[in-house]
């Protein structure tokens, strides 16, 4: 009887760690929806696939978000000592008040990545933007493998990041 219920656990424990594993290898080959979406710089559409091959780091935000203009540092340093290499920081704002109110963020943070005005359609695509600042990695290949919610540190963001360029 003890030999069974050993059995038993044995086989619910290996079908439990198989649908963890499973669910972790879903999450990490999650396709980055597709967005065509207008500049903030020059009113341009830029559409998701010009971004193909990169590694990417999307990061919805508003300007009135104090964790949102907190981080905008380090996105932009990782940006700039990255950027040769592959990698992008493409920041989504779900401000309301138009292109006019971002711009002058975007002056003032001296922010150098590629701003767009994210959609609602964006925010749902995404799984639902609920909170800002929140961030997602996409690898080269162009799947979500990583989504951070809230300020992130540089040392975290930068590790994850270059796991992805080598």
């Amino acid at each position: 009887m003890k030999k069974k219920k050993l059995f038993h656990a044995t086989v619910l424990c290996v079908l439990f760690c198989l649908t963890v594993l499973m669910t972790v290898a879903s999450e990490a080959s999650t396709r980055m929806p597709t967005f065509a979406l207008e500049s903030v710089r020059d009113g341009k559409i830029i559409k998701s696939d010009s971004f193909q091959g990169k590694v990417l780091l999307l990061t919805f935000f508003a300007t009135w978000c104090p964790p949102c203009a907190e981080e905008v540092p380090v996105l932009r340093k990782l940006h700039n000592e990255l950027e040769g290499a592959g990698f992008s920081v493409v920041g989504l704002s779900v401000d309301q008040q138009g292109a006019a109110v971002v711009a002058k963020f975007i002056e003032k943070q001296d922010i150098t990545y590629p701003v767009l005005l994210a959609e609602a359609q964006t925010t749902i695509d995404f799984g639902g933007v609920y909170g800002i600042p929140v961030a997602f990695l996409v690898n080269k290949s162009g799947n979500v493998v990583k989504k951070y919610t809230g300020y992130i540190q540089h040392d975290i963001l930068e590790k994850d990041i270059r796991g992805l360029l080598n």
